[in-house]
């Protein structure tokens, strides 16, 4: 049992578990390539990279011209050619390597949208025999007057996730392809 099963229900921490599986599965299931991209992903997202390459830039810019300024021959004279082509390689990786970081990011919020919705589907089930019990419970009931209750009755029927689908696609359609 973890330290968080003093803190919470047992259905609560069952839902941590689960949560932490998923992203544990993902983690795992990563190959040591994506690993690597996620990595230099993370480096190149922290400001402490911008202001490396700031610097990094800075210094070549002022190393060429002091070389020239003193006579000699610059490794990389303005307008900066070399410079420029690194930085645009550099622009080229960290482009790259965000997609593909992000990309395998998506997969797991598919994974958690997935889960979401299989269990609000659960949830809307659950509910609506809550209620079909509630109904039986109030007709069944002697001390409780019987009456018909239309809402109650339709909200008694669980809803067909694939019918609630089309209808929200009619509802969602483009306008414009119309």
């Amino acid at each position: 049992m973890s330290d968080h099963a003093r803190e919470f229900p047992r259905h609560v921490e069952e839902a941590l578990e689960a949560s932490a599986k998923l992203h544990a599965d993902h983690y795992r299931d990563a190959s040591r390539l994506q690993r690597a991209a996620e990595r230099l992903t993370r480096i190149v997202g922290h400001p402490a990279f911008a202001v490396a390459l700031t610097l990094m830039v800075a210094a070549w810019i002022g190393g060429n011209l002091a070389v020239a300024r003193i006579g000699l021959r610059p490794l990389d004279a303005p307008p900066f050619p070399w410079l420029s082509g690194a930085v645009s390689l550099t622009a080229l990786y960290t482009t790259v390597l965000i997609l593909a970081t992000a990309r395998r990011e998506d997969r797991l919020a598919d994974q958690r949208e997935q889960l979401t919705l299989e269990l609000a589907i659960l949830s809307e089930r659950k509910t609506a025999k809550i209620i079909q019990l509630l109904e039986e419970l109030r007709r069944d009931s002697p001390q409780v007057e019987d009456r018909v209750d239309e809402e109650s009755a339709a909200m008694a029927q669980p809803s067909n996730p694939q019918a609630v689908a089309e209808a929200i696609k009619s509802t969602h359609a483009d306008p414009m392809k119309s």
